[in-house]
């Protein structure tokens, strides 16, 4: 074993001494201090171990821009179509408007309330103004006289119970031509003296007419059973 290092030392030794001829000036200094060195040089026998590979991941292929062949998946291969809901036949409801009553027609100037639904001869005592009125509504309209102090024309809400076109009263022999009874002996008439004479007179309880046409056009358009209404409005 002894043999075997002090080879081994001489053996370097020559090669130091060779390589240190070859090298120039730089190397004496190492020449030198080879010699110069006490202990012999040796050689380690243990294997260099080379350094691991880089096991840092390259950057990745740059992707294909090219559409992909991949087959789909599962669940989007046997996803089936939705199909949408059929609409409702049920029709909503609709809403009914509401059901309004007619209003009341509104009051004529001067008419009595009474006068306002149906046929109504409407007479006024404080106007002397005979109307005729529809379902409220004025058709048109007369001057009339009535009885004096003693034979007074009634007030109060009455009807035709009959109608003579040719009448003459059996009371005073006077003619009352288109006469309309409403209260006993009392009709709505045409009067000849009211015609010539004015208020300058009066009847005997009747409601005197002194335009003949229009009363003749009341007389027909008037019926049995027709409201006759006499009264005195307010001021």
């Amino acid at each position: 074993m002894k043999k075997t290092r002090i080879s081994l030392a001489v053996t370097v030794t020559a090669i130091l001494a060779l390589s240190a001829c070859n090298s120039g000036s730089s190397s004496d200094s190492t020449a030198k201090a080879g010699a110069q060195s006490p202990l012999p040089v040796t050689s380690s026998s243990a294997p260099v171990t080379p350094a691991p590979e880089s096991t840092a991941p390259t950057s990745a292929p740059p992707t294909s821009s090219a559409p992909s062949s991949a087959t789909p998946s599962a669940s989007q291969s046997t996803a089936k179509p939705t199909t949408s809901s059929k609409p409702s036949t049920t029709k909503p409801p609709t809403s009914k408007p509401p059901t309004t009553k007619p209003a009341p027609p509104k009051p004529q100037a001067g008419l009595d309330d009474r006068c306002l639904t149906g046929r109504a001869i409407c007479i006024d005592k404080r106007t002397d103004r005979l109307t005729w009125v529809i379902d409220g509504k004025a058709q048109y309209s007369t001057d009339v006289r009535f009885g004096s102090a003693e034979t007074p024309t009634r007030e109060g809400a009455f009807s035709i119970n009959f109608k003579s076109r040719d009448h003459v009263s059996t009371l005073y022999h006077t003619p009352m031509p288109f006469a309309m009874f409403f209260s006993g002996g009392q009709a709505v008439h045409y009067s000849a003296d009211f015609a010539a004479h004015g208020y300058n007179g009066a009847s005997h309880g009747c409601v005197n007419v002194r335009d003949k046409g229009l009363v003749q056009r009341l007389f027909n358009e008037t019926r049995v059973g027709d409201k006759v209404i006499v009264y005195r409005s307010a001021k």
